[in-house]
């Protein structure tokens, strides 16, 4: 069973999919039912994870890391950052070498954000 806005990664080729309506199917990929990624919200570790919303001029700012930005290297870097306002979604895909952090030019009270490492996963804040 798939809900909306699940996220899946396949553990062979490393595709990674949300769902957009959910049903009773099962993801494949590969030949292989793929991995639900669960949204983390605490990170333990040195590394910072975690997505910090913040208001800024002319929008929504959403950072990877309160304290110290998360790495952005080629091997360990935030895929994609995601706002959830008032019902709608935005993406900002990164690269290596860019800032873990995006700013969308949008306005809304109910506010969350989830990011993507290509690493350790789906967080959300």
């Amino acid at each position: 069973m798939t809900e909306k806005l699940q996220v899946y990664k396949c553990e062979v080729c490393g595709i990674v999919a949300e769902v957009l309506d959910g049903g009773a199917g099962e993801l494949v990929c590969c030949g292989q039912p793929m991995q639900l990624m669960a949204e983390k919200t605490e990170d333990a570790t040195t590394e910072k994870h975690v997505p910090y919303i913040e208001k800024v001029d002319g929008g929504v700012k959403v950072r990877v890391g309160q304290n110290a930005a998360h790495p952005m290297e080629e091997k360990h870097w935030i895929q994609w950052i995601e706002l959830m306002a008032d019902g709608k979604a935005y993406r900002q895909f990164l690269n290596p070498g860019d800032a873990p952090e995006a700013v969308f030019p949008v306005t809304g009270e109910d506010l969350s954000a989830r990011e993507f490492c290509n690493i350790h996963g789906l967080w959300k804040g």
